[in-house]
């Protein structure tokens, strides 16, 4: 079972989410926030394995709670819930390590699917939409050197499936698109995060992109002859 806290200040659209997951057979909504402060209180208690975070909150904002949910509760993966797709809050929000992000007017099929796959954590919530919020921002700002310097810690394997991550390639996109067992593939993807100190592939792409690893505009040549080749 998956265990999820809806935080959000709006008391209708918090009750109709925490609705809405109860219904799944696999998921059980644990706790319900109406601020900032008592999501970070309810995540420290129930340790959810997902918490959705409205990203504007009164007291404390969902990006200050996202940090301090993820400090006090290293386990669980946190859900951005916005109004816009382009927001600078989200961005941040995921260089500080939430999972991903969710449009609040989204089909209730995709709230459910997004809880599901930020806590299996094996490919990219909403890769697409994503990705593009990720370009657009580190776009904007030149190469980090310091991240650039991080990346020399990889092995040209693990650089490709880094690529691919970016790319918002699922583990068993990559397996197809590498030629290799899905295990591998997962295998890489942990050692990727463990020398790189990440929480996520959220992570992975913004640093990918910060990095200079992957430019905005350009998917990776992996990524493009994987779609080539089931076209």
């Amino acid at each position: 079972m998956t265990t999820v806290l809806v935080a959000d200040d709006q008391a209708m659209v918090r009750a109709g989410f925490a609705a809405l997951l109860s219904a799944q057979p696999d998921l059980v909504v644990v706790g319900e926030a109406a601020n900032g402060i008592e999501a970070v209180t309810i995540a420290e208690r129930t340790r959810p394995d997902v918490v959705l975070m409205d990203v504007r909150m009164p007291y404390l904002d969902g990006l200050e709670a996202t940090r301090r949910v993820l400090a006090g509760a290293p386990d669980t993966s946190v859900v951005i819930l916005t109004t816009f797709d382009i927001d600078d809050y989200v961005y941040t929000a995921l260089r500080a390590g939430a999972s991903g992000f969710l449009l609040k007017d989204s089909p209730p099929a995709d709230l459910i699917n997004a809880v599901r796959v930020v806590a299996a954590g094996e490919a990219l919530l909403a890769p697409s939409v994503t990705r593009r919020l990720i370009e657009t921002f580190a776009s904007r700002q030149p190469i980090d050197e310091r991240e650039a310097l991080r990346l020399n810690a990889l092995t040209p394997r693990e650089l490709d499936v880094l690529r691919l991550i970016a790319g918002g390639r699922s583990n068993a996109d990559i397996a197809r698109d590498l030629t290799i067992a899905e295990e591998t593939v997962k295998s890489h993807v942990g050692r990727i995060f463990g020398k790189l100190h990440l929480r996520d592939r959220a992570q992975a792409v913004v640093l990918a992109y910060e990095s200079g690893l992957v430019v905005a505009g350009h998917r990776s040549t992996e990524a493009r002859r994987g779609r080539r080749s089931r076209s």
